[in-house]
């Protein structure tokens, strides 16, 4: 195996001046000049303050920069989940997961490099790669010394490199395509300003990603505690008023309450849909607890030919490769005949029942076995038996769990803000090729 590829490609550096760092950032837009070809320069919105009066940005191949080439294959059975001494280096795939990582080896091929995906669902996705690392095959390399391969080249090429992935069959952006990518390059001495910013904007994003999975993980750890185990009788994990209540009773789904099997108005009949009732398909159950709208809505013509359910009822997707998908909605709504609803009695409070069957949702769905089309009917569903205690111990569960929940959508809302603040950032940091030929 051959160790550390390195480049001899000798690009030539795009001319810039340069003045003192400075620590703020201008709004100040420079006027586009044009450059001795007679093509206009290109020059972002924002730029840092000791490059307001340099030069416009040069436009060039990104073969003419890189040496463009690609990992090797590597079986995942070489490969380990954890860093150790043995097996310090990382390995990169196709996959955005993880920013990528699939684990760590004992080689290493490429160090301080930018990869992208060359096949598949991710096909044209960039990031830049510090240190010592390995890629598998489906991952192209650009590879450069003179100090362009760095976080901002990486986020220049991605802000453009899907708009050249060919969708014809499985995905594709081949090392041919990718070197005849333009992008603007400025100075190695702006591209390191720039790195630095979006390298700090990366960190609090990771720092807030990291804080929503060990929110998520905490919450996966307190379900265990709060439901009894498979065995018990009582939860490990109880709270003070309810340490005498006794064992939890066992209980079928369809004591819970009313189980509705969804059902589908005539799709031949337009006057069905189009209107302001929600009609919820698996496809509208992400991992939000609640749904909100759907991407199909019926007129109440078309309501009329449903089985409605009321609101805040448990809905649990027993049809199809997404069994398990559960979800609750927040007013009255429809659904089709993938998702078994439960409606809960008095008896039993609606959260209690979302969380309990959030913890049944892989036992549920074995119940399919292997089937061409996998399903878990309204009968077995309804028969499947879970512990459940009096109605105030559910309602305390129900509202520990979902001021977790409400935390944790908090935080996802701060990511997300983060994630558009830097999309915005970069779109200011970066000239528009496209501006300026319009």
């Amino acid at each position: 195996m051959t160790r550390s590829r390195t480049t001899n490609s000798t690009p030539n550096t795009p001319t810039g001046a340069t003045s003192p760092a400075s620590p703020r950032m201008s709004n100040k837009a420079k006027t586009t000049a044009m450059k001795n070809d007679g093509k206009p320069a290109l020059t972002p919105k924002l730029r840092f303050p000791e490059f307001q009066d340099a030069e416009g940005w040069d436009e060039k191949e990104v073969g003419e920069v890189f040496q463009v080439t690609r990992g090797d294959v590597l079986s995942m059975k070489l490969v380990r989940d954890t860093k150790t001494a043995e097996m310090p280096y990382p390995v990169y795939s196709s996959q955005t997961k993880n920013n990528g990582l699939s684990g760590f080896y004992s080689d290493f091929l490429f160090e301080d490099a930018i990869t992208w995906t060359t096949d598949g669902a991710n096909a044209g996705d960039v990031n830049y790669r510090p240190g010592k690392f390995y890629c598998t095959n489906v991952c192209g390399v650009l590879l450069n010394s003179e100090g362009f391969a760095n976080p901002c080249v990486a986020a220049l090429i991605n802000s453009v490199s899907r708009k050249y992935v060919s969708y014809v069959g499985n995905p594709k952006l081949m090392n041919g395509v990718m070197s005849k990518i333009g992008i603007p390059f400025p100075s190695v001495t702006e591209q390191q300003k720039i790195a630095e910013c979006l390298t700090s904007v990366d960190e609090l994003i990771a720092a807030q990603a990291r804080k929503v999975d060990a929110l998520k993980t905490h919450k996966k750890g307190l379900m265990q505690q709060l439901f009894p185990r498979e065995g018990e009788t009582q939860p490990r994990l109880r709270f003070p008023e309810f340490q005498s209540a006794g064992e939890w009773v066992v209980k079928s789904i369809g004591q819970l309450g009313e189980v509705v099997t969804g059902s589908t108005p005539s799709t031949a009949r337009p006057e069905y849909y189009g209107g302001d009732r929600l009609f919820v398909s698996p496809s509208d159950i992400s991992d939000g607890r609640f749904i909100e709208k759907t991407k199909t809505t019926l007129t109440a013509l078309g309501f009329e030919k449903t089985r409605p359910i009321k609101a805040n009822s448990i809905l649990f997707v027993c049809i199809g490769s997404t069994i398990g998908k559960i979800a609750q909605n927040r007013h009255e709504s429809a659904t089709n005949q993938q998702i078994n609803s439960v409606v809960p009695n008095s008896n039993n409070t609606d959260g209690f029942v979302y969380y309990a069957l959030s913890g049944l949702a892989d036992k549920i769905a074995n119940l399919a076995g292997i089937q061409a089309v996998p399903i878990v009917n309204k009968s077995l569903f309804s028969s499947v038996e879970l512990l459940v205690p009096m109605l105030p111990e559910q309602q305390r569960i129900a509202d520990c769990l979902t001021s977790l929940d409400n935390l944790i959508a908090a935080q996802t809302q701060k990511l997300d803000a983060l994630k558009t603040h830097k999309k915005g950032l970069m779109q200011q940091l970066f000239p528009s090729t496209e501006e300026v030929e319009a």
